[in-house]
């Protein structure tokens, strides 16, 4: 197991903090800390081969006063026991759904325990990076932006597969033509907002169309996106890939409902 920079920190223990729905959620705590400035949600779900890595990738990263929280949603592979026996500081928190919820719930818990004045997304699956996180912070900070999204430029090292980008280049051109917007990549899921705002959005998807519902709940309320370059690297289906393209038929349903609605 890699060591996390920081120490060992409080014995961690586990806590029914609220029920969720109908499942309880179980929440690894080391102690109560003074409110940081930032708070990463970090959903995980069967990233065993990755969780340990994408943690101890933010706890090498030169961030300003940040939470880390890990929301494992039922994963069945291993992650659950890794979060559980991991020896972490203080500021990582590990979040525990009893079954699989989706990623839009799991970024709901996430946001819903969040102390931080930004909430930013970082996933578990080393496809982003920690680094970047200060870039998507800094407009935030300067009073430029309440919502940042880091976009991704596909090149041959960093893309999936020719119709894995064509497929997001079609649903951001659907997007800017239901909202009448420009927007590059609305399915990046390297975002931070305005936690308070973050709160307020109203979002209900459980899936991976969680990242358009964002995109789509932000442009309703005339919230202006400010996009800064991040860097990528796409994994393959056998490292782990979930996204599929009824996933992107779920997107333009999500686009055309946070529309009508």
């Amino acid at each position: 197991m890699v060591a996390p920079r920081g120490g060992r920190g409080p014995p961690a223990r586990w806590i029914q903090s609220r029920r969720a729905g109908n499942e309880a959620l179980m929440v690894k705590t080391p102690g109560v800390t003074e409110a940081p400035e930032i708070t990463i949600a970090m959903p995980a779900y069967n990233e065993r081969a990755t969780i340990e890595r994408a943690v101890q990738s933010v706890l090498d990263a030169e961030l300003p006063s940040y939470e880390l929280l890990v929301v494992d949603d039922g994963s069945t592979d291993g992650t659950q026991e890794i979060l559980a026996n991991g020896s972490w500081p203080a500021h990582v928190r590990v979040l525990q759904h009893e079954r699989n919820r989706g990623k839009g719930e799991a970024l709901r818990t996430a946001v819903r325990e969040a102390r931080g004045r930004y909430t930013t997304v970082l996933d578990a699956d080393l496809e982003y990076r920690a680094d970047d996180i200060p870039a998507l912070i800094e407009p935030l900070r300067s009073g430029d932006a309440r919502a940042v999204f880091g976009t991704r430029g596909f090149q041959s090292h960093s893309a999936y597969s020719f119709w894995y980008v064509v497929g997001n280049r079609g649903v951001a051109l659907a997007a800017n033509m239901i909202y009448n917007s420009w927007i590059s990549d609305i399915m990046t899921g390297h975002k931070a907002i305005e936690t308070e705002l973050f709160r307020s959005l109203e979002l209900r998807e459980r899936g991976f169309a969680i990242e358009a519902e964002i995109t789509a709940r932000l442009l309703s309320r005339g919230v202006r996106i400010y996009e800064v370059p991040v860097i990528y690297r796409a994994r393959s289906r056998e490292e782990g890939k979930k996204l599929t393209a009824l996933d992107g038929v779920r997107v333009i349903i999500t686009l055309l409902r946070c529309r009508i609605s």
